[in-house]
């Protein structure tokens, strides 16, 4: 007794190549060519970017710098004096730029000494001065031109 190959019938075949195609044939019609695009500015993305990563980094970081100290506040006592020693400083400034410049706003040429300063103010001519500063303790000088009226 011989067996009889039972095949599909031709039209059932044919469905079934035609939907297999039809589903694939539509996914590779839709796609495209991928495109890189960089996000880190230093790697040619956008610059603006660059805060949002840094911020990003920082968050992540758990790392502590040991050469920081630990304490970094600074208690109401020390900023208070932290001020009144800029205000007193300020105010002595103040007078002492006084010294150097007469009623009509001219600097006054001469030398002024502080405990820690020597300040000389030379005239150069033609309505400029050189202005002096030399620090006491370590010898550092610093000098610029001005004009003498302000």
């Amino acid at each position: 007794m011989k067996y009889q190959k039972i095949g599909r019938p031709p039209l059932i075949r044919l469905v079934f190549i035609t939907i297999v195609f039809g589903l694939l044939t539509p996914a590779s019609l839709l796609a495209s060519s991928l495109i890189y695009v960089p996000n880190n500015p230093s790697f040619g993305g956008n610059y603006l970017n660059g805060s949002v990563l840094m911020n990003s980094a920082q968050a992540q970081n758990k790392l502590k710098d040991p050469a920081q100290e630990e304490d970094d506040e600074i208690s109401p006592l020390e900023e208070f004096n932290d001020r009144l020693q800029r205000a007193l400083l300020n105010r002595l400034t103040n007078t002492l730029s006084q010294t150097f410049v007469d009623e009509e706003g001219n600097l006054i040429p001469g030398q002024t000494e502080t405990t820690d300063f020597i300040i000389d103010i030379i005239d150069l001519g033609d309505g400029r001065v050189q202005v002096s500063t030399t620090d006491r303790i370590t010898g550092e000088a610093t000098t610029f031109s001005v004009e003498s009226s302000f």
